[in-house]
């Protein structure tokens, strides 16, 4: 920082993109396209596909189906070891997965206990029913972030 502190930081840097024609991603800064790699343990077999929700809105957690700004992915279960986010707006997001094995696009469940694997990020407590957006929630800023997920299994 100059001698001007820290407020001038942001413009000086956007006027050095402008210069350069570098893109503001590798800046950090804020505002820029953040990318999230999640990394997927405990599936408990390679059939099926990993249904994946990415969102930033608690009225839409865990089931993001509704929410128009949502990132979802299904990826194989056999490739689902390492899931990458690219071009995300920075802000705080929760994640859902689920280990669809049957690949019939939904969670299915026994008398309301889920028979395929789900997971969530943070990796909270399950106790009755899903977790609420704020026990997965994280942030994100320009750049990099990783969410480990561990996939649970209740029957």
């Amino acid at each position: 920082t100059s001698g001007f502190g820290t407020g001038y930081a942001i413009p000086i840097a956007a006027l050095a993109v402008f210069a350069t024609n570098a893109n503001p991603a590798m800046l950090n800064l804020p505002g820029s396209p953040a990318t999230l790699d999640v990394a997927v343990s405990g599936l408990r077999s390679a059939k099926g596909n990993v249904l994946i929700c990415l969102t930033a809105q608690p009225k839409h957690f865990p089931n993001c189906n509704k929410d128009p700004a949502a990132h979802k992915r299904t990826v194989a279960a056999a490739h689902a070891r390492t899931i990458v986010f690219s071009d995300v707006v920075p802000g705080t997001y929760a994640l859902a997965l689920v280990h669809d094995e049957n690949a019939n696009g939904k969670l299915d469940t026994s008398l309301i206990i889920p028979r395929e694997g789900f997971g969530f990020s943070r990796n909270p407590v399950i106790s009755f029913g899903p977790p609420k957006f704020g026990a997965a929630k994280f942030p994100m800023a320009g750049g990099e972030t990783e969410q480990n997920v561990r996939m649970k299994y209740m029957l």
